[in-house]
């Protein structure tokens, strides 16, 4: 059975475009023009993945997606790219920090939007596959549990965000490597091309919330001219 893919917008010639695209890529796909029909769609349809206009009228896309993986708690969330008119870099990052698995600023190529959508759909089929939960372990200060999603820090549970957790869980695990935001991008939520921003925002956060002074960092360190190195025991 192909993928099913549903595409939420109040515009409809981006839809009906969309939508071709897609269907012509091997996806099945399915349209609605607002946030409640959308909700009621998807509680029936059950897409793989769901293509989610950020404005939309009554209910917008960010408590859609919201009350998607809501829906779907304890099992694998249904992945979202968000679609956006919005520039302002945090519009985007609250989208992914939602659980927006990607997004797309309009206008955009449908092609393009086509092969992220594929992408995302193959990092869902991965992750569904993967059957065994890794085992938790500790980094000197830093007790992980991936399989319940936890992270504690001297022995508080540190409050994150998905993206916040995916990417200090990674840095965690490859303690004195230093990355570029593109690797990153790339190594830790599968994205070939993004907002390099998105990183950015990510690390300053996490600084806030995991380092006993921010503008001193002594685990998330920044390597200038590269990126970033974790340091689980800073001298």
């Amino acid at each position: 059975m192909n993928a099913r893919v549903l595409v939420v917008d109040d515009d409809l010639t981006i839809a009906e475009v969309v939508a071709d695209y897609l269907r012509d890529a091997g996806l099945e796909t399915r349209h609605a023009a607002d946030g409640q029909s959308a909700l009621e769609l998807a509680e029936g349809w059950l897409p793989d993945l769901v293509v989610l206009d950020l404005m939309l009228p009554g209910i917008d896309g960010i408590e859609v997606c919201r009350r998607l993986r809501a829906a779907r708690d304890g099992q694998q969330p249904v992945p979202v790219i968000m679609l956006t008119a919005l520039g302002e870099e945090s519009d985007r990052v609250l989208g992914l920090e939602t659980g927006a698995d990607d997004y797309v600023t309009k206008p955009f190529s449908p092609r393009e939007l086509t092969l992220r959508v594929q992408a995302v759909l193959r990092r869902a089929a991965l992750a569904v596959a993967e059957t065994v939960p890794p085992q938790p372990f500790s980094a000197g200060r830093f007790d992980v549990d991936v399989a319940a999603r936890r992270i504690k820090r001297d022995g508080r549970e540190l409050v994150l965000t998905i993206r916040e957790f995916d990417l200090l869980v990674y840095l965690i695990s490859h303690p004195r490597q230093a990355f570029t935001r593109v690797e990153l991008l790339e190594r830790v939520w599968g994205w070939s091309y993004g907002d390099l921003s998105t990183i950015t925002v990510c690390v300053r956060r996490l600084r806030e919330k995991i380092e006993d002074n921010p503008t001193r960092p002594a685990h998330l360190q920044t390597v200038w001219g590269v990126g970033y190195r974790w340091e689980t025991d800073p001298s």
